[in-house]
């Protein structure tokens, strides 16, 4: 029996006679039963298990101490009622919240923090790592690390603003539907129906499929922009205007002008290829957007202050904007997060399939599966780019948890 297998049962068993003497009772039943799986573990694969065990308990405890650390940075930083709610974050959703954190950065500085360019050539074809790439080369010869950084700005932003996109419009039609009722609600309801009837995936490369190839340039691009931005903004003009002639012709103008402006800039960041995704999921998961807001607003609007809100001679717009939405923000930002979720997996899915960002761009999806060659020799490069994708999609769903969990009313 090594040194390495006595202390590493003599700490366990320490450590659990420690809890139990202070009577930390959590603490015992987690280290106690470390010890036992360890003990059948040690049985079955030896000393290299054991070394296998030793290493995940490492990287979570060393992950618990930087969600630890990270929330009390938090809350020194917070003002006091902020402070106050983040002191009630499980450590779960503090990691969580480091790992957004993290990505943020690594997005925003990609050019700074990336020693290469995402599309520049240093190397051969599949080059080992070395002092000057971290993770080695990929099929062309760039560096992986690099386009790692880079796909943390690409990917993350497109699935954010395709996120964006869907809120936007499924929120505004559910607010809009739970105020006015009636056929309008009806309307939109049957509509989001058939929408959400197909399944999200072969919507999308149906879309893709149609609006991709030749179609995706820039004129293509711009008007489609100009018509979801002309939809969704229609949808605050029906609101505010209401039966009022002038009111209609200032909001229709007005947005004539703010849609074009905004598909101009969409096409500056993004190029009309990515333009074209982000709508695509922009549509497929505004209606589940809209279904939510819906029924959360639903049960908002037969409240007695709506009611007497009405009886004053509020407007809609007055009632979606300073009665309905402040108390149904809790569970929308909770959606929020999830449906980033999976618009960022569907995004990643479509990149591996060769129709979501396409190259030179970095892409996380992409890159899992441009490397793949490299699973066949026993080179794990290539999960790197797919461990960052599920890292982050983990992360959110905590914070997501934490707060779903605020919402809800319950106490720990």
């Amino acid at each position: 029996m090594s040194i390495f297998v006595i202390g590493y049962y003599t700490l366990l068993l320490a450590a659990s006679c420690l809890a139990a003497y202070f009577n930390k009772r959590t603490w015992f039943l987690l280290v106690f039963s470390l010890t036992l799986v360890s003990f059948i573990l040690g049985i079955v694969g030896g000393a290299s298990m054991l070394r296998g065990v030793a290493i995940a308990a490492g990287m979570l405890a060393l992950s618990a101490m930087v969600a630890y650390a990270f929330r009390e940075f938090l809350i020194a930083i917070a003002s006091n009622d902020m402070a106050k709610e983040l002191r009630t974050a499980p450590l779960t959703a503090a990691f969580g919240m480091f790992v957004i954190f993290t990505y943020a950065i690594a997005g925003i500085f990609a050019p700074w923090i990336a020693p290469f360019g995402e599309a520049e050539v240093i190397s051969t074809a599949f080059a080992a790592p070395d002092g000057d790439m971290l993770l080695g080369a990929d099929q062309l010869g760039r560096d992986m690390f690099s386009r790692i950084i880079y796909g943390a700005r690409n990917t993350v932003a497109l699935a954010l603003a395709g996120t964006v996109m869907a809120f936007l419009l499924g929120a505004l039609a559910g607010l809009l539907a739970a105020t006015t009722g009636g056929w309008f609600d009806q309307v939109l309801g049957r509509t989001s129906d058939v929408i959400m009837s197909i399944p999200s995936l072969i919507f999308a490369l149906l879309m893709l499929s149609i609006f991709g190839g030749a179609l995706a340039n820039s004129t293509t691009s711009f008007w489609l922009m100009f018509g979801f931005a002309m939809v969704t903004g229609l949808l605050v003009v029906v609101a505010k205007a209401e039966n009022n002639v002038l009111s209609w012709l200032v909001g229709l103008a007005i947005l004539v002008g703010v849609s074009a402006a905004f598909s101009l800039g969409m096409l500056t960041i993004f190029n009309p290829s990515e333009v074209i995704l982000i709508l695509v999921v922009g549509v497929i998961y505004s209606p589940r957007v809209f279904r939510l807001t819906r029924a959360v607003a639903g049960n908002v609007v037969v409240m007695d202050y709506i009611e007497a809100a009405k009886l004053r001679g509020e407007g809609k717009w007055y009632l979606i904007r300073r009665e309905i939405l402040p108390n149904s923000t809790a569970p929308l930002i909770a959606e929020f997060g999830l449906e980033f979720c999976f618009v960022f997996l569907l995004v990643a899915g479509l990149s591996f399939l060769g129709l979501g960002i396409q190259p030179p761009t970095a892409d996380w999806g992409s890159m899992v599966r441009e490397n793949a060659t490299l699973i066949s020799f026993g080179d794990i490069t290539p999960l790197i780019p797919a461990a960052a994708i599920a890292l982050l999609t983990v992360a959110v769903n905590f914070v997501v948890d934490w707060m779903l969990h605020r919402s809800s009313g319950l106490k720990d």
